[in-house]
């Protein structure tokens, strides 16, 4: 597994950490590919009941890492390419791929986040099943201020949560929500102090139920939604 993530399995949960602290777990294109790689590489799991993802450090994830902006400038044609033609199988490209995984696994994903959750990072935590967010969070659909159109799979994440009219706002103003409006826009599941041990806690306690009535619940909601 790539330096940029790193996974540990116990009692039937998955731990998938994002491990670039020191960048605000930022998103360059080495954390693209291990992220999706650590999706991946859960489905061949069979005795996994439950997931949780989070971000080393202060902060869940910052957004794509602008110093990419020249390397992807560089590669355009090549990147568009990719872009509009995933690979043969899949439904999501190379940058959906981090956030969609995360629904192709047949367990429930819960994602812990505190400090920033921004831009790529938002998305990526959308795509989990629930939110558990610290008190101080700052939420951020954030790629119009780099004159981006936000699409690692948020017309899959946002249509179950919130209203278009809501989900166009935030798209377009880059608006950065504390952790209250965002529970109240639906972004979030709950608040606790420490998510990451409300996480485990609630990791633990879907692990102790029939695994197939929970993933049948999951997959019943994706489909129904």
């Amino acid at each position: 597994m790539s330096e940029r993530v790193t996974i540990s399995i116990k009692n039937h949960i998955a731990e998938v950490a994002l491990s670039r602290p020191e960048k605000l777990n930022a998103l360059d294109l080495e954390m693209f590919h291990a992220i999706s790689a650590a999706g991946e590489s859960l489905k061949g799991h069979t005795d996994l009941r439950a997931g949780i993802l989070y971000g080393q450090g202060e902060n869940f994830c910052a957004g794509i890492d602008t110093s990419t902006f020249g390397e992807l400038a560089a590669r355009i044609d090549e990147i568009r390419v990719q872009m509009l033609n995933p690979p043969e199988g899949e439904v999501a490209n190379l940058f959906q791929k981090p956030a969609y995984v995360w629904q192709e696994l047949d367990v429930p994903v819960i994602a812990a986040l505190k400090g920033v959750v921004f831009g790529g990072g938002a998305q990526i935590a959308l795509g989990a099943d629930f939110r558990i967010a610290a008190p101080d969070i700052r939420f951020s659909i954030m790629e119009s201020k780099w004159g981006l159109i936000p699409d690692m799979g948020i017309t899959q994440s946002l249509p179950k949560l919130m209203r278009a009219d809501q989900a166009k706002e935030l798209m377009m103003t880059a608006r950065i929500l504390n952790a209250d409006q965002a529970l109240d826009l639906g972004l979030i599941t709950r608040l606790a102090e420490d998510p990451l041990e409300a996480a485990r806690a609630f990791a633990a306690e879907l692990a102790g139920r029939s695994p197939d009535a929970i993933q049948g619940a999951k997959r019943l909601v994706e489909q129904a939604w």
